[in-house]
């Protein structure tokens, strides 16, 4: 288990490595002045020299590369140009929407897919499993932004149940600004529950082919029973693994839907950022959020441990 859980660490660092080498080289040759970039090309060369300095930009690569990583180790993202404010100032601010965001929508999806997926599981090759499947497919062919829009005729226009976008904040208080996730939270829900169930149908499919759930069905116990029980657990492991990505891809690939309904978290700033020109933040926040999916892989691995004792032994 030491063994198992030192590796899977040092590999998760390693790939912190690789990725800011990976940011840090991506801007690093972007044609062009960065601080001429930023600035525009209307700017003054005493402009632009002070923001060349503001960036460090005057010192030599691996130190800038060196600053750059002993900074974000310390929480200091720099200051973006266009807010003048920290970076960190707002990612905490942008963070306290897209993570609830995140988390409803991976509950969401998690609540949907698993029921169904058991279900076209346990009818497999009669016509639940078909229709299950077949909705399925046409959730995981939709856009999440075209059916947002469906939500918002619907829930917002048609009803006028929620809001139809933007974000109250939480002082207003934890009911509206639930309700004003509500439906970014299912068009992002819907799709990734449509994967999830697919996934979730053929790891129960390849687990109920296995000779101990023969053996406990040939003990008598009901079908339900077995499939809950003992099927389930044992097809956690690829179940866990699409969870993980999903709820990545839940935080760090929000920007459509978050500008669809005008949602001030990550997903927008990352948007904002690159029009504004504002490379500070866009490559702080794009490190973050790597950092964020890599921790999260993480975590899913370790989770294998727990879900499957043969990994404890190594």
């Amino acid at each position: 288990m030491t063994a198992y859980l030192a590796q899977r660490f040092l590999i998760a660092v390693a790939t912190l490595l690789v990725a800011s080498l990976v940011v840090f080289a991506v801007l690093e040759v972007l044609p062009g002045d960065p601080a001429r970039l930023m600035l525009g090309i209307n700017a003054t060369p005493d402009a632009v020299e002070a923001l060349r300095e503001q960036m460090g930009l005057n010192s030599p690569r691996p130190v800038r590369y060196l600053d750059w990583v002993a900074g974000m180790l310390s929480l200091d993202f720099g200051r973006s140009y266009t807010y003048s404010v920290p970076v960190i100032d707002l990612v905490a601010e942008r963070i306290a929407v897209s993570l609830p965001l995140a988390l409803i929508s991976l509950v969401l999806s998690v609540a949907i897919a698993i029921p169904v997926g058991a279900f076209a599981a346990q009818r497999r090759g009669r016509a639940g499993d078909a229709v299950a499947m077949g909705a399925a497919q046409v959730g995981v062919a939709i856009p999440n932004f075209w059916f947002a829009l469906l939500l918002i005729y619907l829930f917002a226009v048609w009803l006028r149940l929620v809001p139809a976008g933007g974000f109250p904040g939480w002082s207003a208080g934890v009911w509206p600004a639930l309700k004003a996730l509500f439906l970014p939270a299912i068009a992002l829900a819907l799709p990734q529950a449509a994967i999830l169930a697919r996934v979730t149908r053929s790891a129960l499919i390849e687990t109920l082919g296995e000779d101990y759930i023969r053996t406990a069905r040939a003990k008598g116990l009901p079908f339900g029973a077995v499939l809950w029980r003992h099927a389930l657990r044992n097809a956690l492991i690829p179940m866990l693994t699409i969870i993980g990505l999903q709820f990545s891809f839940l935080l760090a690939g929000t920007i459509i839907i978050e500008n669809v309904f005008y949602l001030p978290g990550l997903g927008r700033l990352i948007f904002q950022a690159i029009t504004q020109r504002d490379l500070i933040v866009v490559e702080g926040v794009v490190m973050l959020l790597v950092a964020t999916v890599v921790v999260v892989n993480l975590l899913v691995d370790l989770s294998y441990a727990i879900v499957d004792p043969r990994l404890r032994t190594r």
